[in-house]
């Protein structure tokens, strides 16, 4: 009986067809339409107005070619870029744009890394903070007005909330404003544990500058100054992006701190919230431990003390 099938090859066809889709439609299809397939992490909003048209930006101007916005879960990458991502993050994002070819860095988690001027900086001159940046300027976006009417048809395309209040909310808001917006709410649905937890946070082994008044270090380290710092810190060290390295305050406070604070500052970057020696920063630089060595964060050192007249 049961062989009989096999003697008819049409009739065994079109059943083993169906017994396929079927299979299929109960493996594949039918999940995919339960909430379980499609996370929302619980930290995950909405693009706003503006976020949403930076972007349509980042889209129109090729930015996935060479930039990815995905952290693969393995060690190397969460310690250089942060915490691995999730599916839950994405649920807004229509299309992906994970991209596949890293020319620059990965932008997973470039939200809220860098404040807003950097960012204005960056985009107007990439060269000025990485001088073998190969990054055209974007500096052009800059006064290109936003359409309000485009936006909100972008917004009812992918059944985003949105409000009227926000859409005239655009007025005087141009592609670069845009273009920053959406750059601080990439990633950040995600908290940003693990990175630290992989790379913990170096203490100096010296408590005072061993290159300190050495005439080479301080030679080296105007140099790395000029490479590295001077695009936030000023040619001078008293401030423009980043605060200032000339007067009498750090990290808010009134006096100075030690060369091993320095150091830890310098190699570990800050983070929102971090305290050092009971002083709490607000977070934005970024560490420097996967470009100097750290003879050269000593260097550095040496050449913010001259800044100090120290």
């Amino acid at each position: 009986m049961a062989g009989a099938i096999y003697r008819k090859p049409i009739m065994f066809a079109i059943v083993s067809a169906i017994v396929i889709l079927i299979g299929t439609a109960v493996t594949m299809f039918i999940p995919m339409l339960t909430p379980q397939m499609h996370p929302k992490l619980e930290n995950l909003k909405p693009f706003t107005t503006l976020q949403l048209a930076g972007r349509d930006i980042y889209q129109r101007e090729g930015c996935n070619n060479c930039h990815t916005q995905t952290v693969r879960p393995l060690k190397t990458e969460v310690m250089r870029y942060g915490e691995y991502s999730k599916a839950g993050e994405f649920a807004y994002d229509h299309p992906f744009l994970w991209g596949s070819k890293r020319t620059g860095p990965d932008l997973a988690r470039i939200g809220g890394k860098y404040p807003d001027m950097w960012h204005y900086k960056h985009f107007a001159d990439p060269r000025a903070f990485f001088a073998e940046s190969n990054m055209p300027s974007y500096g052009w976006l800059k006064g290109r007005s936003l359409d309000p009417k485009d936006i909100k048809s972008h917004m009812d395309a992918l059944d985003f909330p949105y409000s009227a209040e926000e859409i005239t909310g655009l007025s005087g808001k141009d592609e670069m404003d845009a273009l920053v917006a959406y750059m601080q709410v990439i990633g950040i649905a995600v908290t940003k544990t693990a990175a630290a937890e992989v790379k913990p946070r170096v203490k100096a082994e010296e408590a005072e500058n061993p290159l300190a008044g050495d005439p080479k270090a301080i030679e080296l380290g105007e140099e790395l100054y000029e490479a590295n710092c001077e695009m936030c810190h000023g040619e001078d060290g008293k401030g423009d992006i980043g605060p200032s390295l000339a007067d009498n305050i750090f990290l808010y406070e009134e006096d100075d701190l030690a060369d091993d604070d320095y150091f830890e500052i310098i190699n570990n970057g800050t983070s929102e919230g971090m305290v050092e020696e009971g002083r709490t920063a607000k977070g934005g630089m970024p560490s420097f431990s996967d470009q100097m060595q750290k003879n050269e964060i000593w260097s550095v050192i040496s050449y913010i003390r001259t800044l100090q007249k120290k």
